[in-house]
């Protein structure tokens, strides 16, 4: 049996997280998974294991890499290790944006000039606002968060989709990724704040990042082929 007619409007709506430590399996599952995503979203564990590898194979595989590392540090450090990161070939690279404006700025700055050296389009910078497995963030934080994002140029947020209205009413320009997605039936594992597919589309996001849901399945085709279905009928 052939591929899946996706369509690249449901594909580009959605990006798989390869959340295990092994480079091999990620890309047999990359490589799998291809037909339903375009995004691969590459996060601490395998980076740690596998290094600037992580993206490359991915990048090689036909995906836009989504590089989670939630960079949080002083802003030379962390314009310092966005240049690195900038010359590798992702298209969407995570900053805690709890670090501030400043910070943010050095991101956004350092990740432009390692894309430029190696003659690349700069990742986008998404400010992380308030962790999904955060339950009990105090009022307001959402909306201090978000402007450090959009007063240092960052080009979207990683946000719950509860969280959806606010970013849509404060920053409508920006890209909003959504993790914690999970359809009914699927256990919420320690995401605080999760969201179906159709709750987060409806509300306004803009990415879909799914995790355990495919991954974790009997049968991740199958898993896939629901979640597109459902983000098909809701866009």
């Amino acid at each position: 049996m052939g591929p899946p007619d996706i369509s690249e409007e449901v594909r580009s709506r959605l990006a798989l997280a390869l959340d295990v430590d092994d480079l091999v399996e990620a890309g047999r599952l990359g490589r799998r998974m291809l037909p339903w995503f375009s995004v691969a979203k590459v996060g601490l564990e395998l980076f740690s294991a596998s290094g600037p590898e992580a993206v490359g194979i991915f990048v090689d595989q036909g995906y836009d890499v989504f590089l989670d590392v939630k960079l949080h540090d002083i802003p030379t450090t962390v314009g310092k290790a966005a240049r690195v990161l900038g010359s590798l070939g992702a298209s969407y690279v995570t900053v805690h944006a709890s670090g501030g404006t400043q910070m943010l700025s050095a991101a956004v700055g350092g990740l432009n000039e390692g894309a430029s050296a190696v003659g690349l389009a700069p990742p986008m910078v998404l400010a992380v606002t308030i962790l999904t497995s955060d339950r009990d963030a105090p009022s307001g934080l959402l909306e201090e968060r978000l402007g450090h994002a959009v007063n240092a140029g960052c080009g979207g947020v990683v946000c719950a989709a509860s969280e959806l209205a606010e970013v849509s009413r404060l920053a409508p320009e920006m890209l909003s990724v959504v993790p914690g997605i999970r359809p009914d039936g699927v256990a919420s594992h320690d995401q605080g704040r999760p969201a179906t597919p159709s709750q987060a589309i409806s509300q306004g996001a803009g990415l879909l990042v799914i995790g355990r849901a495919v991954t974790g399945s009997e049968d991740p085709e199958r898993a896939a082929t629901g979640i597109a279905d459902e983000v098909a009928q809701s866009i």
